[in-house]
């Protein structure tokens, strides 16, 4: 399982917030850049931003940090939030990301996640961020009624390279990853899945490698940031 360790970008800076709420950031680091630095060299193997702001306003914000982070970091690194069309995801993919993250637009308009994972293999990440089991979209703003494991059964055949699911009232929480619900999402597909929100422990990371499906790996962010574990220490147990 590979470690996914999470910078959200808001208003320049990396914080964290709790439950996907705005109004309930913490600031970890001024500079998204000298963070991104950190868990590079501590050995992690990708890097997982969030335009945080972009995710509410349907466009790119905070791209002067994701480009800066792009430029230092010599490692895959993929992003979410505020990518609706075609020509953002051109734009990032051209600006040395790995792979971008669609979330909103996979539910509003799935023909252009099709559009792209053809015109770009490897690169289209889905993302499904969801609220008692049904999908939100909108920087998590708006709720609606599919549900999880339907939305990441319908991109089985779309060429996605992967589906990051999130239980957003598990996320900055420090309350432990929904394991279940990410089990059965990973069962229902044959797409690789990416856990999302509330990696609080080594525990739960060991409980998402045992969790008895086939993850690509895991996301943590506020767990670094509080130092309950380092990168090497989550990659020994991911690795084990």
């Amino acid at each position: 399982m590979i470690l996914y360790p999470a910078i959200d970008l808001k208003d320049g800076k990396a914080v964290r917030l709790l439950r996907g709420d705005m109004n309930k950031s913490t600031v970890f680091n001024n500079c998204p850049t000298d963070q991104a630095l950190s868990f590079v060299n501590q050995g992690c193997q990708w890097l997982h931003l969030v335009d945080l702001n972009g995710a509410f306003e349907g466009k790119p914000v905070n791209a002067d940090s994701v480009e800066g982070i792009v430029k230092r970091c010599n490692i895959p690194i993929q992003l979410g939030g505020g990518i609706r069309d075609i020509d953002t995801i051109e734009m990032w993919l051209s600006k040395g990301l790995k792979r971008v993250i669609l979330g909103t637009v996979a539910v509003e308009n799935p023909s252009l996640v099709r559009l792209a994972a053809n015109k770009y293999p490897g690169k289209i990440v889905v993302g499904i961020d969801a609220r008692n089991g049904r999908v939100a979209t909108d920087g998590w703003a708006k709720n609606t009624e599919i549900w999880a494991t339907e939305l990441a059964k319908k991109y089985e055949n779309y060429g996605v390279s992967a589906i990051i699911y999130t239980d957003i009232d598990r996320d900055g929480a420090m309350m432990g990853p929904n394991v279940s619900a990410t089990a059965e999402i990973a069962n229902a597909v044959s797409i690789p899945i990416i856990a999302s929100g509330g990696v609080s422990s080594l525990n739960d990371l060991k409980a998402l490698k045992e969790c008895g499906a086939q993850l690509n790996g895991a996301i943590s962010g506020r767990a670094l940031y509080d130092q309950k574990f380092n990168v090497q220490e989550a990659l020994e147990v991911l690795n084990a």
